[in-house]
């Protein structure tokens, strides 16, 4: 296999550090060089649709949230792992392209739910169909077993990272 850039990155330490145990980066380092091409596909995909990923990220933790797709921002927040000002400001653009609209809570008057609006629902289903079939294209070098065993090591990866979170239970 070639080098990468993270080979090379490396190999630069090792001539500065030698003896420093650089072994976990052959791995976290093409994690977030990973990652950063995901994010801009991602961005690509749901820029056509007039949105980005934090927004996609909302409207889908509504629309999988099961009828009627209402959560409160509360779980929003904490959810999607976003401050309550950076929650606001999202459920602020996506109202006002009324995508999702917020209403009294039905078993608590002093607060409120966001639900995902018919518009918001049909937008955000075109937009993960359309990336869905693009991030194919992100592992077209891996095999079929080769995406089975990434899937699960990255799995467990992050199971030691958020242990107890609702991602890892029933297992």
């Amino acid at each position: 296999m070639p080098r990468d850039w993270t080979d090379n990155l490396l190999a630069r330490w090792a001539a500065i550090r030698p003896g420093l145990d650089m072994d976990a980066y052959q791995v976290t380092a093409r994690i977030s060089r990973v990652g950063l091409h995901i994010a801009r596909h991602q961005e690509e995909v749901f820029g056509r649709f007039g949105l980005n990923r934090g927004e996609v990220g909302v409207l889908s933790a509504l629309r999988t949230a099961g009828p009627p797709h209402r959560l409160s921002p509360t779980q929003l927040f904490k959810g999607l792992m976003l401050s309550s000002a950076g929650m606001t400001s999202r459920l602020d653009r996506l109202e006002g392209r009324g995508l999702v609209k917020r209403a009294a809570d039905p078993t608590d008057r002093r607060a409120i739910v966001v639900e995902l609006t018919d518009a918001g629902r049909k937008l955000l289903d075109e937009a993960v169909a359309d990336n869905t079939k693009s991030e194919g294209v992100l592992l077209e070098g891996l095999s079929a077993t080769e995406i089975a065993t990434l899937g699960r090591l990255l799995h467990k990866m992050l199971d030691a990272l958020e242990p107890g979170s609702p991602d890892s239970e029933g297992k």
